[in-house]
Parts: C-alpha cells; sequence; structure tokens
C-alpha cells in the first residue's frame, strides 16, 4: 500500500521533532557512506589509469628483469647482457629488443642537488619509452650521438619541485659532475619519480658510469597475439644463453599484460579490504539506526494505537515507520556523498600539486546515485523490524499504556 501524502508529512513531523535523535542516526550512517564515496572513487580511478596505460603503447611489450635486483640503480650484482639482448632479439614471436641502464645519479643545478634516478637507452630503439606512452611535450627527444644532451621528466621545468628554479630547454645540468645540455622536456606522468627522470643515450650512460657492468632490465616488443608463447621462448633462449637448468632462472621474463593483471589483482585485494571496513561502519549505523526506531516505537507507542483507533490499517504503520528509517537513510547518503565528494576534490588537488597526479578519482553518476541508494536501502532495511513491531501493536494495550 502507498504511503499517503498526510502519512509522509506525519513522518517528517516526526523526524524533525526528535532532531537531536535523527541527526546522531544520519551522522552514523553518513560517515560509512563518505568513506564508501571515497575509496570507491579513488579506487575507480587507478582502475582507469591503469586501463589508460594498458591501452597505450604497452601491450606489445615485454620485460626482462635479474632476480635478486633490490631496485633499479640500487644494486648492481644482478644485471643482464648484449648477449642476453641479442638472445631475446632471436627468440620467435621477438620483433626487436633492447637494454635499458638505470642508476641513481648525482644532478647538480647551481648550488643544489639531488639524487635522482638516470636512465640511459638507445634512441633508434625507444622502447622504454613507450611502456609508460610517454612523450616529448617540449623540445625533443634524445638522437644518437648526442653525447652532451639529456632530456628530462616534466618537473624539472617547475620551480621549488627538484630544484627552487625550473629548467629551461638549452639549459645546462651536472650529473656525476659532467655537464650536459637539455634537450627536451616530457609531459607529466602523474608520478613523482616518472616527472623527475633523467634520460640519457646509452653511449653517455656507459661513458658517465664507467664501471656499469650491464642492463638493469630488457625491452622486448613481440606479437600481441602470441604473447604466452614468446614469453617461453625467451625464456628458453635467455636460459640457453647464460647456460642455466630449467628452474633455476635468474631472471623474470613478464609481459606487460600480466604485470597489469598483478597490478589490478592487488588493487583489487587492497580496495575489497577498505570498502569491507566500510561497509561493517555502515552495519554499525543500520544497527543503530534500528535501535533508533525501536526507542521511536516504544515512544509512540500510544500514538501508535489512537492512530489505529481512528481507521489507520497495519500497513499504514508499517510504512509509515519504513519511510522514517528510509529517509534518514537518503538524507544520510546525500549528505555523505556530498562530504566525500568535497574530500575526494581537495585531496585531488592536493596529489596533483604534490606530483600523484594518476591518483585522481572517478566520478559518475552510478557512483553518486549508487551509494545514496545503497544509504536509503540501508536505512529502509534496519526499520523493518521496528516497522513489524509498530504495524502489530494492539490498539487496546496501547490505549492503556502510560
Amino acid at each position: 500500500m502507498a504511503l499517503s501524502l498526510e502519512n509522509i508529512k506525519y513522518s517528517l513531523n516526526n523526524i524533525a521533532h526528535r532532531k537531536t535523535r535523527s541527526l546522531l542516526t544520519i551522522l552514523s550512517i553518513f560517515l560509512g557512506i563518505s568513506t564508501i564515496f571515497i575509496f570507491i572513487s579513488f579506487g575507480w580511478g587507478l582502475y582507469d589509469y591503469i586501463d589508460s596505460v594498458a591501452a597505450g603503447g604497452s601491450s606489445d611489450k615485454v620485460m626482462i628483469q635479474p632476480k635478486g635486483m633490490g631496485g633499479f640503480g640500487l644494486d648492481d650484482t644482478f644485471y643482464l647482457t648484449e648477449q642476453d639482448v641479442r638472445a631475446v632479439e632471436k627468440s620467435n614471436g621477438v620483433y626487436s629488443a633492447t637494454g635499458v641502464y638505470i642508476k641513481i645519479g648525482k644532478v647538480e643545478k647551481r648550488d643544489e642537488q639531488k639524487y635522482i634516478f638516470v636512465s640511459g637507452y638507445d634512441p633508434q630503439n625507444p622502447l622504454v619509452m613507450q611502456i609508460t606512452d610517454i612523450r616529448i611535450e617540449s623540445g625533443r627527444e634524445l638522437q644518437r650521438g648526442d653525447d652532451g644532451m639529456v632530456t628530462l621528466g616534466y618537473d624539472y621545468k617547475l620551480d621549488n619541485k627538484i630544484f627552487s628554479k625550473g629548467l629551461s630547454l638549452n639549459d645546462k645540468i651536472t650529473i656525476e659532475g659532467k655537464d650536459f645540455r637539455v634537450a627536451g622536456f616530457y609531459a607529466p606522468v602523474g608520478n613523482p619519480q616518472d616527472d623527475s627522470n633523467v634520460y640519457l643515450t646509452a653511449d653517455s650512460m656507459k661513458k658517465l658510469y664507467s664501471d656499469i657492468k650491464g642492463f638493469s632490465w630488457i625491452v622486448a616488443k613481440v606479437d600481441k597475439t602470441k604473447i604466452p608463447s614468446t614469453v617461453d621462448a625467451i625464456t628458453r633462449s635467455l636460459r640457453n644463453s647464460r647456460n642455466l637448468k630449467e628452474g633455476k632462472e635468474d631472471f623474470y621474463v613478464q609481459s606487460f599484460e600480466d604485470l597489469v593483471k598483478s597490478y589490478t589483482s592487488a588493487l583489487n585485494i587492497v580496495i575489497g579490504f577498505v570498502i569491507l571496513i566500510a561497509l561493517i561502519s555502515v552495519l554499525v549505523s543500520a544497527i543503530n539506526t534500528s535501535n533508533t526506531m525501536i526507542t521511536s516505537v516504544l515512544e509512540r507507542f500510544k500514538e501508535i494505537g489512537i492512530i489505529k483507533a481512528i481507521g489507520a490499517k497495519n500497513s499504514e504503520i508499517f510504512n509509515i515507520f519504513l519511510f522514517e528509517s528510509g529517509f534518514l537513510g537518503f538524507v544520510a547518503g546525500v549528505i555523505g556523498v556530498g562530504w566525500g565528494f568535497l574530500i575526494t576534490s581537495i585531496a585531488n588537488t592536493i596529489l596533483v600539486n604534490l606530483g600523484w597526479g594518476f591518483l585522481s578519482p572517478h566520478y559518475s553518476y552510478s557512483l553518486f546515485i549508487g551509494c545514496i541508494l545503497f544509504a536509503t536501502i540501508t536505512g529502509a532495511v534496519s526499520g523493518v523490524l521496528p516497522a513489524i513491531r509498530a504495524s502489530k501493536i494492539n490498539v487496546v494495550q496501547a490505549l492503556r499504556y502510560e
């Protein structure tokens, strides 16, 4: 039975009459809804970022990395060689392969110095730049023979980011005591590590670091329709090249698709765990709402008896209390979504300013409507038992109730 306009007004008056209790109930629900909104929006944003990277120039790439590496540029005990690159290139399904050098270098400008990741690659086969689909924003890419030139991540252009004063094209920068000229700047990627990288040609890298032993990793361009078999072929080729037995490999071979899947799986676990905590918070809120409605029923015991005595049906009483609990959930949902939107907007601004632009929240109508609808249903469901109890109140007992 539909709720009449008169009964709706009656329910709203009762909610307004018990302001403090209603506000506390709304507060308990909206905190949980805000938490859910915040983590879903940021989690969804991360999925969007992963999808955008996967849709770029990386789906046909395979990465080879030596086992035991403590971190790029941190440990040169484990490395790959030119012979490994040739073994990868000869593998079935591989179109081309190239090695990448990575070190942590002392980068200086004026009287300031920083320790930054420095990468060296072959400009004629820039597969490493295609992994993140990074593009030159100003200036030009490196070319073979650019021994005295570098390209820099986006943050070098900004004041008080890497150095107190941002750099410009053709500015001089010193790396490990040797001067280089800036040939170009890359567009922002959205995370501080990529946006602070320094890029050299492979020849410049070998001259700068005379003690460099080998590549930190190898990137291969492959037939993306045959990635699993190509990964197996690369593994076999490297195993034979390095005289290793099966199961004793000292390297990893991983497709970009596998990397995306592993990141997505880890993200699923983290987001799922956080949302579970938020749902527990909402469950506690629902119990609090149910308790509020039960108290309301007890306080209005005689009032309910009078309403039933003048002709109200059990279904009408049920609908009145169900509407009240659902309305409290709806208001909490609207406030929770609004509060969540405000927090994520502020957090997004802060993250962008810190250089973590890829951690942007995702907003959609389904997220806003879904959270409000969830809060409304939570409120309504928590009011079902009190509503049933109210609808079954005996008129005679209610009228005698003091």
